[in-house]
């Protein structure tokens, strides 16, 4: 999990999610974004950003990431 710089919205976003390994999520309530290395259980507040283009293994290294917008 990590914190962003700014607030993103997510008005129009359904209310909950069931996250798969490789999700990139937001917590709508508090913020936070996640990436998933294994599935999760529908959960109330998430919204799908995207998905990690790699090998979830190089996460649990605890590496630093950039995301950037895809062209």
């Amino acid at each position: 999990m990590a914190d962003l710089p700014r607030e993103l919205d997510a008005t129009n976003a359904p209310r909950s999610y069931e996250p798969k390994t490789g999700d990139i999520t937001l917590d709508a309530p508090w913020g936070n974004l996640a990436i998933f290395y294994k599935p999760f259980a529908n959960s109330p507040s998430l919204v799908r950003l995207g998905t990690f283009d790699g090998s979830v293994e190089v996460l649990m290294s605890n590496p630093t990431v950039r995301f950037e917008l895809a062209e």
